[in-house]
């Protein structure tokens, strides 16, 4: 008998645990796949949007913020509504990595079928229907030409350029900048992101130690930032020293 109990209350405190671990409530959009629901950070799994500082250039061969775009978009498609997020794991700024359904929909779908995302392959296969779709009817980011998320943000200068529209030296070098400049856009916007040799973006706060010796770059990939949470959620991380 105590051999059928045991495994029997192992697989209820698992399904508990499970329960626990579910994220319910309506978003507040960060990003074009990133959210926060109550106090809980969340990233969406196996896709990538463009980050806030990241430029596309549209079909007319004219430059725009990508980035905030998909943001914009997948704000309006949430219009208050409340979301059911499973956590998958936590990555290293302390988000979790989630899979989230609204209404029943995966919005990760939604993201890259409508053009806004991109499916991460190296952790799953699941949307690549769904970017495929997107691509070859040329809708949000395909409609255009723009270079994949993960890729902008290491400044990979061997990135292909994706999308239905040739662009030239001067504009692939376009779509591998941000829109910072090298000043601060205001007082309250003045945590420095400074992408190091490696690709990695390491932010610091005014006042820190390394803060006035960080010359800010925009063709590198350096940015501004208004909030710690902000630069995390850009991929950013704090600086060491």
């Amino acid at each position: 008998m105590l051999k059928v109990i045991v495994p029997v209350v192992a697989l209820l405190l698992a399904a508990t645990g499970a329960h626990a671990s579910e994220i319910s409530g309506v978003p507040h959009v960060v990003s074009g796949d990133a959210v926060t629901i109550g106090k809980s950070r969340i990233r969406l799994a196996a896709v990538a949007a463009p980050g806030l500082e990241q430029l596309c250039i549209n079909a007319a061969g004219e430059r725009w913020t990508c980035g905030l775009a998909a943001r914009d978009e997948l704000a309006k498609h949430v219009e208050g509504k409340s979301w059911t997020c499973q956590p998958q794991r936590t990555d290293r700024y302390g988000r979790s990595v989630a899979k989230c359904t609204m209404d029943g929909e995966d919005v990760a779908h939604w993201l890259v079928r409508s053009g806004w995302a991109i499916a991460v392959t190296r952790i799953s296969h699941d949307y690549v229907p769904d970017e495929t779709a997107a691509k070859g009817e040329k809708i949000g980011l395909w409609a255009g030409a723009f270079i994949a998320p993960p890729e902008w943000r290491r400044r990979n200068k061997q990135a292909p350029v994706l999308g239905g529209l040739d662009v030239n030296r001067a504009s692939r070098a376009t779509l591998l900048r941000g829109r910072s400049a090298s000043t601060p856009p205001s007082p309250e916007c003045a945590i420095k992101g400074h992408v190091n040799w490696s690709g990695t973006c390491i932010y610091h706060e005014p006042g820190g130690r390394w803060y006035a010796r960080v010359k800010m770059e925009p063709d590198n990939g350096d940015r501004w930032f208004c909030s710690r949470e902000e630069a995390e959620l850009a991929d950013c991380r704090e600086t060491k020293r």
